[in-house]
């Protein structure tokens, strides 16, 4: 029956023990976190390479209309 009365005193080892240390669910929210801020950072690189790449085709081309007047 010790076993029964002595939550108190399991509790309190627990915190010493694991004292200074990430609980789980701390650290899986960390996580989404991150990974939240990691998918935003990739998506508004994507966005910036496609800009990138429709602004030289652009100037490849000559302007914002294609005009043959170089001919």
């Amino acid at each position: 029956m010790g076993w029964l009365f002595n939550r108190g005193g399991d509790r309190q080892l627990a915190e010493t023990k694991y004292a200074g240390r990430e609980s789980a669910s701390e650290s899986a929210s960390r996580q989404r976190r991150q990974n939240h801020r990691r998918s935003g950072a990739q998506q508004a690189a994507q966005q910036g390479q496609a800009w990138e790449d429709r602004d030289r085709a652009r100037d490849r081309r000559g302007g914002w209309r294609l005009t043959n007047w170089s001919d």
